[in-house]
């Protein structure tokens, strides 16, 4: 099996060959191509020469066009911040949306207008044409509740869920179009799935979930469905009380970050949704051993079923020994899953 075969056919609940594996590498990659992040964020080509010489060095099975979370917020006119080797950060203190008016000026950018957002859809073309037919290839979009953070800062939205839920819901409808806009572009270059970064709404509660952010999760995972595309939902932080409800949205995956037992995100998905994770980046990859990682491993394929690719909670720490990623693949090149599906 290639490794976009073995992916789809966990995705589909049917046997693959042995475990998959899909880790997020952002800085990790870049440093294995020796290039600064600063430049990795930029420039789609070095990026996709980087996803893919990771990929190859510890037999990943996709590759991944995700860089930042800066590329909507930047092309619809937010500051940002750039540092040689770290990523990009949108300037809080001078959001876009600080006030609020500005909303109502501000259209949602043209993800082929030449800015960050072409970038990444050049960056998921690039990576279908030249390992496509292997590997798995994921395109990015950010979620409701982290792109109107970005755009709004994250203090202001948190009071706006309050003080006035009307523009909450005005700023989350551009973020989604703004979304499904870049999504569709990403699928037409080639993206098998599309990654939805929401990481900010692991920062509210379970009510303000339920009532603002799930229905504009749920449009737009409704909306890649429509247009060919699948769905892998990361939320990164303690999603605990909000299971339930993500694992109702039918994404085609979801990932778990570590401070979530493994065995709530069950329970509260039920057994057919595909997990990803969780071990801990730090103290469980970058800083376990071959012996404890697969110690662990062996405990969260226990624990999360059949329906379970292998992954760090969130992104893979740069400065993680490559033993250790190794342990990592060679765990899933060892193990098989059980049929779940039809």
């Amino acid at each position: 099996m290639t490794g976009r075969e073995r992916i789809l056919a966990v995705l589909a609940g049917q046997k693959a060959d042995h475990l998959a594996t899909m880790p997020i590498t952002m800085m990790f990659a870049a440093d294995i191509l020796g290039v600064p992040y600063g430049q990795y964020a930029r420039d789609h080509k070095l990026l996709v020469d980087a996803q893919i010489k990771t990929a190859e060095q510890f037999g990943f099975d996709y590759v991944s066009a995700i860089s930042d979370p800066a590329r909507e917020a930047a092309d619809a006119g937010a500051k940002i911040q750039w540092f040689e080797n770290q990523p990009p950060a949108i300037v809080e203190d001078e959001a876009l949306f600080a006030g609020k008016s500005a909303l109502g000026r501000v259209k949602a950018p043209d993800p082929l207008s030449g800015g960050r957002m072409e970038d990444r859809i050049r960056a998921v073309e690039l990576l279908h044409q030249r390992v496509g037919n292997q590997l798995l290839v994921e395109g990015w979009v950010e979620g409701p509740c982290a792109e109107a953070a970005d755009l709004r800062g994250i203090n202001r939205l948190m009071t706006d869920f309050s003080d006035d839920p009307a523009f909450v819901r005005d700023l989350f409808a551009f973020t989604v179009e703004t979304a499904i806009r870049f999504a569709h572009a990403q699928i037409q270059a080639g993206a098998d799935i599309i990654g939805v970064g929401d990481a900010a709404a692991s920062l509210v509660g379970p009510r303000i979930y339920k009532e603002f952010v799930w229905p504009e999760e749920k449009r737009l995972v409704h909306a890649i469905h429509a247009l060919g595309g699948r769905v892998r939902l990361h939320i990164c932080g303690n999603t605990r009380r909000l299971l339930e409800g993500m694992g109702q949205l039918g994404c085609e995956m979801v990932d778990i970050d570590y401070p979530v037992p493994i065995t709530e995100a069950r329970a509260g998905m039920g057994p057919l949704q595909t997990l990803a994770g969780n071990l801990n980046p730090v103290k469980d990859l970058r800083d376990g051993s071959p012996e404890t990682i697969a110690q662990a491993l062996e405990a969260l394929q226990q624990q999360a079923g059949p329906q379970w690719i292998v992954a760090a909670g969130c992104e893979i720490v740069r400065d993680t020994p490559h033993s250790n990623i190794h342990a990592l693949v060679n765990f899933a090149r060892a193990h098989t899953a059980a049929i779940t599906g039809p």
